[in-house]
């Protein structure tokens, strides 16, 4: 890596500024050279700190009670509802926007077309409360450490991570797939739970605690999946390059079927089936199919005395 600095000078700084400025615009202009789909000339993109506070007031609206302001009540919180809805889905609405607008040159078709997108996504919302409303009860059942449903809502980061992928997960059926990775990218950097967001996701899924788990875009996962922290649901490796050489359409990453367990740092890599009711135990790599109510464990560890 070093090499590419090889034959570099120092600047006098900060006399010699210009030189790194006209450095700087030479290689944007090879890199759109290079990729002009995707020309940065004039063009606004969906913006992280705008879906940050996106999703936030998303998760007011869905749970005002726990996650809107204090002064909410039971009599009062429907209006909040409204009123933040009205507010929040305005504001989805210009970022899925700026996102059709890298590929409909049209403004007012791509508005359009961001309007019908949220207005399918608003549809969605009572769905998506019931679901989440599922992963923090499954949440609550499955640790004995948990001391109420409340404290899972609040303070787990899995929950944290499961509630933006909801969300994502909507938009990226209704094809607005750049907004539905950054807001899924908001919840990696915050939480350490990497979870593309075309991945397919039952009711009632739990992460017990959480860093370092990763599920890949085209994971299926069904009903009442527990994770533990480390999994890795990871794709069939291409040869070097080849990303996009490759159909799309094809499932490169585990099906998950319901009621399995997977336990800490467990890999299991390409479009492999982990059968129903089945148990992965820790620190395994596995690559193959995994027949329902089976127990997938390595072998047991040597044990000697020191010498």
């Amino acid at each position: 890596m070093s090499e590419i600095f090889t034959g570099l000078e120092p600047i006098d700084f900060p006399r010699d500024i210009d030189i790194v400025v006209e450095g700087l615009k030479q290689a944007r202009l090879d890199w759109r050279q290079a990729h002009a789909r995707h020309t940065e000339h004039g063009i606004h993109f969906p913006s992280r700190q705008a879906l940050e506070r996106v999703t936030r007031e998303l998760g007011a609206a869905l749970f005002p009670l726990r996650l809107g302001p204090r002064e909410l009540h039971t009599g009062n919180e429907n209006a909040f509802v409204g009123a933040s809805l009205e507010s929040v889905l305005s504001q989805l609405g210009a970022q899925v926007a700026l996102e059709l607008q890298l590929r409909e040159p049209d403004g007012d078709r791509a508005a359009r077309s961001a309007e019908r997108i949220v207005g399918a996504f608003a549809a969605s919302l009572p769905a998506i409360r019931r679901l989440i409303d599922s992963d923090v009860e499954a949440g609550y059942q499955n640790d004995p450490a948990a001391i109420s449903v409340d404290e899972v809502l609040l303070s787990y980061p899995s929950v944290l991570a499961v509630i933006h992928h909801r969300l994502a997960h909507r938009l990226h059926g209704l094809d607005a797939p750049i907004v539905a990775r950054i807001i899924a990218e908001i919840a990696h950097g915050a939480t350490g739970i990497d979870i593309h967001p075309g991945a397919s996701i039952g009711q009632s899924f739990f992460i017990d605690h959480g860093s370092g788990v990763v599920i890949g875009e085209t994971s299926i996962v069904g009903a009442r999946v527990r994770l533990y922290q480390g999994v890795t649901l990871g794709g069939q490796p291409f040869a070097k390059g080849a990303a996009h050489a490759e159909s799309r359409g094809e499932r490169r990453h585990p099906r998950v079927e319901d009621d399995v367990v997977i336990f800490a740092g467990a890999t299991i890599i390409g479009p492999v089936t982990i059968g129903a009711r089945s148990r992965v135990a820790g620190n395994i790599w596995l690559r193959e199919d995994v027949p329902p109510d089976s127990f997938v464990e390595p072998a047991a560890p040597s044990i000697r005395a020191l010498t």
